[in-house]
């Protein structure tokens, strides 16, 4: 039984091609190709260490300084983005604290933007660039 791969650019290795993962590379290729977000900057399957179980961000995104800038939850396309997925990101979420989520299917992306000085969180209509979003870790 031979499965089919594809390469993983952050892992540098040859990664089953599951629905899910076809998700995560085309987001990997957007992310660098388009937005200008560094490769090097970029972590797959990222240990959430929460104390009590760990968890593993599909994307993080770091600033140039090794901080984490944004946590990405990747789903295959058949998975709906409800509430559980949301709350899958925002408990990630509470241990890293960064200021950007973004969720997708590859036919639904959502981005949001947490404004801790004001509790607030807003979904934005557009994948910021790498720099801008570095520029926004101080909001």
């Amino acid at each position: 039984m031979n499965k089919e791969t594809i390469y993983d650019p952050i892992r540098k290795k040859r990664v089953a091609l599951t629905p899910e993962e076809t998700v995560r590379q085309s987001i990997i290729a957007e992310l660098s190709d388009k937005y200008g977000y560094p490769l090097s900057l970029m972590s797959c399957e990222y240990i959430i260490d929460s104390k009590l179980i760990n968890y593993r961000g599909d994307i993080v995104i770091f600033d140039r300084n090794g901080n984490p800038l944004m946590i990405i939850e990747c789903k295959a396309p058949s998975v709906k983005i409800g509430r559980e997925v949301f709350d899958q990101i925002f408990n990630y979420n509470r241990h890293l604290r960064v200021k950007f989520l973004l969720v997708s299917n590859g036919s639904e992306t959502y981005i949001i933007h947490i404004n801790y000085q004001t509790n607030k969180i807003e979904f934005l209509t557009n994948i910021p660039p790498y720099n801008e979003l570095s520029k926004k870790e101080n909001i």
